[in-house]
């Protein structure tokens, strides 16, 4: 009865040493919301696959890692889900809102880590986040109400806009909403006008980005699940041409041309993430693993961007912030 017990309690534990008295090496599937060759996205899966090293994981040594790339498809997504849980890996790893439900509708038995969600309650993909009941856990970015910080950050860098427009794709940010409606909560305080920009395409990118040039506005970027990985060198570059003050969600945007960011350290989440897998590679149950917010933010500004954009940083601005020159 005891060790019946134990591999009860140890479900993956036993399953990785079942597998190594077989020869086979205990897996680990990584399901993106992005495409191959978005480099911000493969700094995020190597620093995922470093912290898994650190804790003596050493990629086709003694676990065998698989990263599927199918970008922000749902369809896509949910075919490369239900490929990667045929292959009955020990741990699930998903980088995206999108990619946790397509993973949680092809298994609800094979342990799903995510990072990098937008409130996975309200989402509907979690329901304790200190006890998590079915088979998800993992880090979670941001609070709904973050959208009323990146409208006030972006009202302080550019004092004349008049109006903004959260930029977000509605199939992989089912989560915008409620961003919008914080936002909506903010507009009397900041004496902006705010709408949602949903777009799907490049083109449909760039009208709002012509629109915000004739009305004076800005843009939010929220958090994209993946599709404005594949958009973002266009954007930058006609936000520039544009004269068009934004704020991103995720550094690497700001980094690479953009005015400037504000948010959690997304990298730091995949290395979390990794001590999760870790964890459950080593036995640890779900459910003994809450959903852990993100505690630390930082707001980038590159200053470059700024003097072409003709803004003046405010200092109450610069003392807090890391400048990209």
């Amino acid at each position: 009865m005891s060790l019946v017990g134990a591999a009860a309690a140890f479900p993956v534990l036993a399953r990785a040493q079942d597998r190594l008295a077989s020869d086979r090496l205990p897996s680990v599937g990584v399901l993106t919301g992005n495409v191959v060759g978005d480099p911000g996205a493969q700094m995020r899966v190597d620093a995922f696959r470093q912290g898994l090293a650190d804790r003596g994981w050493i990629a086709n040594q003694n676990y065998r890692l698989e990263v599927r790339w199918p970008g922000p498809n749902p369809a896509r997504q949910e075919f490369e889900a239900r490929d990667l849980v045929a292959g009955a890996p020990d741990v699930l790893f998903s980088t995206s809102t999108p990619s946790t439900r397509a993973l949680r509708d092809a298994t609800q038995t094979i342990p799903i880590i995510f990072v990098g969600l937008s409130d996975p309650i309200g989402t509907g993909l979690v329901v304790n986040l200190a006890r998590p009941t079915n088979n998800l856990t993992g880090f979670s970015l941001y609070e709904h109400s973050m959208s009323g910080k990146w409208l006030s950050l972006l009202k302080d860098m550019a004092p004349g806009m008049t109006n903004a427009a959260l930029l977000f794709n509605p199939e992989s940010s089912p989560y915008a909403p409620f961003y919008l409606q914080a936002a909506h909560q903010m507009e009397s305080r900041l004496g902006l006008q705010v709408a949602g920009a949903s777009v799907r395409t490049g083109a449909e990118i760039a009208a709002v980005i012509e629109n915000a040039a004739r009305t004076g506005g800005g843009l939010v970027v929220l958090p994209d699940g993946g599709f404005f990985g594949t958009q973002s060198q266009m954007t930058i570059a006609l936000l520039a041409q544009r004269r068009v003050p934004a704020i991103f969600a995720v550094r690497f945007y700001a980094a690479n041309g953009g005015l400037m960011s504000y948010g959690a350290d997304l990298t730091q989440q995949f290395r979390d993430g990794a001590g999760y897998v870790d964890r459950v590679l080593r036995g640890a149950e779900i459910r003994t693993l809450p959903v852990q917010f993100a505690t630390r933010f930082e707001l980038v500004i590159n200053l470059k961007t700024a003097q072409a954009l003709g803004l003046a940083v405010p200092n109450r601005l610069l003392l807090g912030a890391e400048l990209i020159e």
